[in-house]
């Protein structure tokens, strides 16, 4: 005797969940509304199972029908994703990743954010083995320009807005290395924006060095720093894959589709 397929009812419940997956999937990978037929052939489940399943899906609002036999995303998916994005915290994401990129490097890695024309350090992981006399304390400020976090957010304003915060601050230095030119602040911006790096040389305080990769949100945008500092005879080139590989992980956490681990 033949066997009857099983549908959405009766197959067991990993199943069913692995179907509403699958019929989700098709369905976000299309703008326009879609078929009936198109979504089954796609899917590779029967007709009726997946009618039954994305009438169950629509009666949660999770799937949207435009038009007779035709579906979409529903809004209950974007509602409940601006609940997950309003949740989502830079420095909840960073916290574990930088520990444990400091437990590779044993030095101190620093979370930083922009606001007006400094950052503002909001996280840091270090230990008192990394050898460091400057260590800066969360809440703690410094110039755009004379930080590696600083130039990455200073590469992402466009050129007027670079003179802009030239003319506010005058690009006061604070060590014989700082840059207080616009021109040469300017290179050192055009180095970062091709790189995605940024560095500082002893320009915030003589005897640090740092690098910096940028995390980003959803939207792509620079949200935040992840940077390494050391003593400048100490600061090692080949941390950068891994600052990097990190600062992707934490992008990918906050749903930077661009970033990849």
């Amino acid at each position: 005797m033949r066997k009857s397929r099983p549908d959405a009812h009766n197959a067991p419940t990993i199943q069913v969940i692995e179907r509403i997956f699958a019929l989700i999937d098709v369905l976000a990978s299309r703008q326009e509304p879609l078929a009936l037929k198109d979504i089954s052939q796609q899917t590779g489940l029967h007709p009726s199972t997946t009618h039954r399943i994305l009438n169950d899906l629509a009666a949660g609002r999770f799937v949207d029908r435009p038009e007779p036999g035709t579906y979409r995303l529903g809004m209950r998916l974007l509602e409940l994703g601006n609940l997950v994005k309003g949740r989502l915290s830079v420095r909840d994401a960073a916290l574990q990743p930088m520990r444990d990129l400091h437990r590779l490097i044993q030095q101190p890695v620093n979370l930083s954010v922009r606001q007006g024309d400094e950052i503002v350090y909001i996280e840091r992981a270090y230990s008192e083995r990394s050898g460091m006399q400057v260590v800066r304390a969360i809440g703690g400020r410094a110039p755009l320009h004379l930080t590696s976090t600083g130039k990455l957010f200073l590469a992402a304003d466009d050129p007027q807005r670079v003179r802009a915060y030239a003319t506010r601050t005058g690009l006061a230095g604070h060590t014989r290395n700082s840059i207080t030119e616009l021109p040469a602040l300017e290179r050192e911006l055009a180095r970062a924006r091709q790189s995605g790096v940024a560095h500082d040389n002893e320009e915030l305080e003589l005897g640090v060095r740092c690098m910096a990769a940028g995390i980003y949100d959803d939207q792509g945008k620079l949200v935040a720093g992840l940077s390494i500092s050391a003593p400048a005879d100490r600061l090692d080139d080949q941390w950068l894959p891994k600052l990097q590989q990190t600062a992707r992980h934490i992008s990918a956490a906050l749903g930077d589709a661009q970033a990849r681990v």
